[in-house]
């Protein structure tokens, strides 16, 4: 198993909770990113930087997953490409995406889209708190406890 990181847009307080999570249990982490970030210099965490331009990240990570693996992010289309695969992938809001649930949260989100692009709603998801940090770890720490198993 390693965790592939979604990482353009991860939360830096979620990255210190995911780094602790991964430092404790030497899983093999790789951010996937248009830029680098700082990584710590550990032989099992990598910083892998891919071409600028959409969906370059998303393409890389696909490529690279495998079934054992899990990916964080918050991009739900990606989330459904590596669940295709036989993955599975953690929102950085602690929701676990999985094959009960994709197809729905994937409807969800282009409805809006849809209504977002027709100027009906406005605004994005709201920032991260302390409440989604503790959701986050929480199904970090849940995930990783049934992977291992």
């Amino acid at each position: 198993m390693k965790i592939l990181v979604d990482a353009d847009a991860f939360p830096n307080a979620l990255k210190e909770v995911l780094l602790r999570a991964v430092l404790k249990r030497k899983i093999p982490t790789i951010f996937v990113a248009n830029k680098p970030i700082s990584t710590p210099k550990e032989p099992f965490v990598e910083m892998r930087v891919v071409a600028q331009g959409a969906d370059e990240a998303d393409h890389y990570i696909v490529e690279l997953c495998e079934r054992t693996d899990v990916v964080i992010t918050a991009d739900i289309p990606l989330a459904d490409r590596v669940i295709a695969k036989g993955a599975l992938a953690l929102d950085p809001r602690g929701t676990l995406y999985d094959e009960e649930n994709i197809k729905g949260l994937l409807a969800m989100r282009n409805l809006m889209q849809e209504l977002r692009d027709g100027g009906q709603i406005t605004g994005g998801p709201s920032a991260i708190g302390p409440k989604d940090v503790r959701a986050f770890a929480d199904g970090l720490n849940g995930l990783l406890g049934k992977k291992r198993a």
